[in-house]
């Protein structure tokens, strides 16, 4: 379905159907594919060999999930059983996961738990955000698509039960989760920011104005939380405790994202200060 987005909330299509509309392939959109009597009596009238479902939003269920030959299958950006669920490329950035990848299975009643039809690992730099990796995990996941597709055409396809005893669940993430805490350690601040990063964005509070956070690296100084430590190139050096961040993007309340040293430039900020208050 199409989705709104911008100043005057303008209709914008996905690049799926943008690409299909191109190859001339038939679109349908549905608000609830569950009581969408058009699709359903298509499918049934016409069986297709497979579907492939990727951040679709709604619950798949009968009779989808079983008329197709291949099934229904879901590509799912994580290494199931771990990170079942809305938010697994943030969840695993915040958690300081040093590995994910992606997931290809078939869709079954239960969320995110039918059998694993193939997997691909990646490893996951310190610094990466969770829409970098999602770009990573895009190209990854349509790799193994073609892979498990050709396997099952040539018949050499095998399916792996996913193991009940290592699962875990990757909650969607909820606002009050955004606002960062100067007395966490630098490695939960920092990986909390490029989790967030680009949305919601992660923020704390300053002279009482928030500033979202967009980009930091992990420095081993020490210092008072908040502290401004010191500059590296201008950018401004920040304790948390036994180590400290160093702020390389920030967005002040109702302005444009800017590099950690032109706001610290733009409001004169010292070293001393403490960006508690």
């Amino acid at each position: 379905m199409p989705t709104r987005a911008g100043r005057g909330m303008k209709e914008t299509i996905s690049c799926v159907e943008e690409t299909a509309l191109k190859l001339d392939l038939t679109v349908s959109r549905t608000n609830k594919l569950s009581q969408d009597e058009i699709i359903t009596n298509a499918l049934l009238t016409s069986p297709p060999d497979g579907i492939v479902v990727v951040d679709f939003g709604q619950k798949v269920k009968e009779p989808f999930l079983s008329t197709p030959k291949m099934g229904c299958l879901n590509i799912h950006p994580s290494l199931l059983p771990q990170y079942r669920g809305a938010a697994p490329i943030q969840r695993a950035v915040m958690d300081g996961q040093e590995e994910t990848g992606v997931t290809v299975f078939r869709l079954v009643e239960e969320m995110d738990a039918g059998p694993i039809w193939g997997q691909t690992k990646i490893v996951i730099d310190p610094n990466e955000t969770s829409g970098d990796l999602f770009k990573r995990l895009a190209k990854e996941g349509s790799n193994l698509l073609k892979v498990v597709v050709k396997s099952y055409n040539d018949g050499t396809n095998k399916t792996t039960l996913q193991n009940s005893e290592l699962v875990s669940y990757a909650l969607k993430i909820e606002k009050s989760e955004t606002q960062l805490d100067w007395n966490t350690n630098a490695w939960y601040f920092h990986n909390k920011v490029r989790a967030l990063n680009p949305q919601p964005g992660a923020f704390i509070h300053y002279k009482k104005r928030r500033l979202k956070i967009w980009k930091t690296t992990v420095h081993e100084e020490a210092g008072t939380p908040g502290e401004v430590l010191d500059f590296i190139n201008g950018f401004p050096l920040i304790a948390l405790g036994k180590q400290a961040v160093l702020l390389l993007e920030v967005q002040p309340e109702g302005r444009r994202v800017q590099s950690g040293a032109d706001w610290s430039r733009g409001i004169h900020l010292k070293k001393g200060d403490n960006l508690r208050e």
